[in-house]
């Protein structure tokens, strides 16, 4: 297909196309003239997956140039791929006291440990998990039982997360669905919480109006 085909196909501009191009984020066609080429669907894939890193991951062009030279190496290495294109979990507020954090620290490492989660001693997740706890115990509020909960909730999550991003047949439909699935995942598990939750308290305290 020409330059014109991929982006009607695709919906995205041609002068854009030629940017990514320029920019080493889509592979070159095969020239069929001097200024002509050919495109095909491996071209409609990486473009699609370019797409989706840039308006729903928000990485900048730097760095979706380097994961998808690592997913073009001969063995990929998947699992560091996706560790690098997904966001960092955010943590709490900045200014709690650096060793009521440290000690959360501490919670959440044996809580790794324990559920034998094999998670980075340096993920930035495990520092975020403990900002939160954190800042639980720093309003009063005895987060425990809601920790370990959480825990069994997120590890049913993450297995089907992965069996998502296990339907696709190669490195970068994996990457793909790791980044639609997760960032796009935690808004609808957001949103599905709050439906949740309203149901739970019209059943617990009963519904007044018409709402």
């Amino acid at each position: 297909m020409r330059i014109a085909e991929l982006s009607q196909q695709t919906g995205v501009p041609v002068p854009t196309i030629k940017y990514y191009l320029r920019e080493g984020l889509l592979p070159a066609g095969e020239l069929t003239r001097p200024n002509q080429a050919n495109y095909d669907d491996r071209h409609v894939q990486r473009l699609r997956l370019v797409r989706v890193l840039l308006d729903i991951g928000r990485l900048p062009i730097a760095t979706i140039r380097q994961l998808l030279a690592a997913l073009d190496e001969p063995d990929p290495d998947v699992h560091t791929v996706l560790g690098r294109a997904l966001p960092s979990a955010a943590g709490g507020k900045d200014s709690i006291d650096p060793e009521r954090v440290s000690a959360a620290r501490v919670r959440i490492d044996k809580l790794a440990a324990e559920r034998g989660w094999l998670v980075g001693r340096n993920a930035p997740a495990r520092q975020a998990a403990a900002e939160v706890l954190a800042a639980f115990e720093l309003v009063g509020a005895d987060a425990s039982a809601l920790l370990v909960r959480y825990a069994d909730v997120a590890e049913d999550i993450a297995r089907f997360d992965l069996s998502f991003v296990g339907q696709a047949s190669d490195a970068e439909g994996m990457l793909y669905s790791a980044v639609v699935g997760s960032i796009l995942g935690d808004s609808l598990l957001a949103a599905l919480r709050r439906m949740t939750q309203e149901h739970e308290s019209a059943k617990k305290f009963g519904i007044r109006g018409d709402d």
